[in-house]
């Protein structure tokens, strides 16, 4: 069995949910014109985030992998600029656009993965907030669970639409 075959499950039943919501998401409401930092993210924002996160953390995971000295410095805050800035750009994309990418990015990052051996996942990185993790940690927590976690927002956001509709 892959060293990070759990995770990965994880995230195939993630990818399965967002494929489930896509219908809702086709109907949902347009972005406001204000930008997503000072309020709630409505459905196709948390979408763009979704997609934006994917190759982030992947890029992060190799970084850690790659190190010459443990712990590797890594990872970024929720008030980074690059990750802001790029939800405020992709979050008007079509939703077709968006969901080729998160189709891309889950087929790289689910196949990359299940190539790490343990010793790979064992590696250590240095979080700003978070501490040293292990990069099996980092799987864990910045792409599992924040894409499960990003799940039940994006399902929270489509019924507050439909509850403002009623």
């Amino acid at each position: 069995m892959a060293t990070l075959y759990a995770q990965v499950e994880r995230m195939l039943t993630a990818r399965d949910n967002l494929v489930r919501m896509r219908s809702r998401i086709d109907v949902s409401a347009p972005p406001p014109e204000d930008l997503p930092r000072r309020r709630d993210w409505v459905a196709r924002e948390v979408l763009a985030h979704i997609v934006e996160v994917l190759p982030y953390w992947l890029g992060e995971i190799e970084r850690v992998v790659a190190g010459r000295i443990e712990p590797v410095p890594f990872g970024r805050t929720p008030a980074d600029l690059v990750r802001m800035l790029t939800v405020d750009r992709d979050r008007t994309l079509p939703i077709p656009e968006l969901y080729a990418r998160l189709d891309n990015s889950l087929e790289r990052i689910l196949r990359r993965l299940m190539e790490l051996d343990e010793r790979q996942a064992a590696r250590r990185g240095l979080h700003k907030q978070r501490g040293e993790m292990t990069v099996r940690q980092i799987v864990d927590v910045m792409l599992a669970a924040h894409i499960e976690e990003h799940c039940q927002q994006l399902a929270a956001a489509l019924d507050a639409e439909i509850a403002i509709k009623a």
